[in-house]
């Protein structure tokens, strides 16, 4: 299964948040303001989600363009007028797809986006909607991104892991997160690996399971060699599947094929 998705044009989301109808509007300033409506049981289930009101104000290019976005929009179950969670002006969605998951285990998905600051570079983020539910620290400088490869139970334990390449094209470090008691712990990390080049619109790679349990599909940090990355006991392995030659070999991998 792969959660990397190839960047969504900017017109449909134009188009999306000019067909709502009166969206409930939230300014995403920081954890505070959802703390209320996240808890309420009775919440319609989230339906569907997409990035809106693209803009040029963090112009770092790195999916392809300068264009990233302001805003998320969130489809509730059985409601007519979706919620558009609005970031401050120092922050931006920079991503390709919001992933719609069930973080907490609780048969109620969430959404995991890539959000940049002005300042301090990328986040792996968490929203409902009531707004942020957690997040990693941010890189901690401008224009340092990270790119998702996957969000699953890795390890067998229940608890939900999320996964993703801190700065492709320089860092190169696979880090490892779990959801656990409304936090995020960082678990584990591995060196040497990438799943995207600059400019490209997409993240390459994902997640897969050929019999074996969870595997992370990611490119040595050469572009050289594709490598799966599983959970043995608490440490992160690597294993050589096969040369890297272009997006088809990805597209082999996570189909268990070489």
């Amino acid at each position: 299964m792969c959660y990397g998705a190839r960047r969504l044009s900017k017109s449909p989301l134009q188009a999306r948040a000019r067909r709502a109808l009166r969206p409930v509007c939230v300014v995403l300033a920081g954890c505070a303001p959802f703390a209320a409506a996240a808890q309420n049981a009775q919440e319609p289930a989230l339906v569907s989600a997409a990035y809106a009101e693209p803009t040029e104000r963090y112009p770092h290019g790195i999916l392809g363009d300068a264009i990233s976005y302001g805003a998320l929009v969130l489809q509730l179950e059985d409601t007519a007028a979706p919620i558009v969670l609005r970031l401050p002006r120092e922050r931006v969605f920079e991503d390709t797809a919001p992933r719609l998951v069930d973080i907490d285990g609780n048969g109620r998905r969430e959404v995991v986006v890539v959000e940049s600051h002005q300042t301090q570079g990328a986040r792996l983020a968490i929203y409902d909607a009531g707004g942020l539910v957690g997040a990693t620290p941010y890189i901690g400088q401008r224009f340092r991104w990270l790119a998702p490869v996957a969000i699953a139970d890795l390890d067998g334990d229940g608890l939900t892991e999320l996964a993703y390449v801190d700065r492709p094209h320089l860092a190169k470090i696979l880090r490892v997160w779990r959801f656990s008691n409304g936090q995020l712990y960082e678990i584990a990390q591995l060196p040497g690996v990438t799943n995207h080049r600059i400019g490209e619109t997409d993240i390459g790679g994902g997640l897969r399971d050929c019999g074996a349990g969870p595997e992370m599909i990611v490119a040595s940090a050469d572009w050289r060699r594709v490598m799966g990355v599983r959970f043995e006991g608490s440490a992160l392995a690597m294993s050589d599947i096969g040369p890297y030659r272009d997006r088809s070999s990805f597209a082999h991998a996570l189909g268990c094929r070489r």
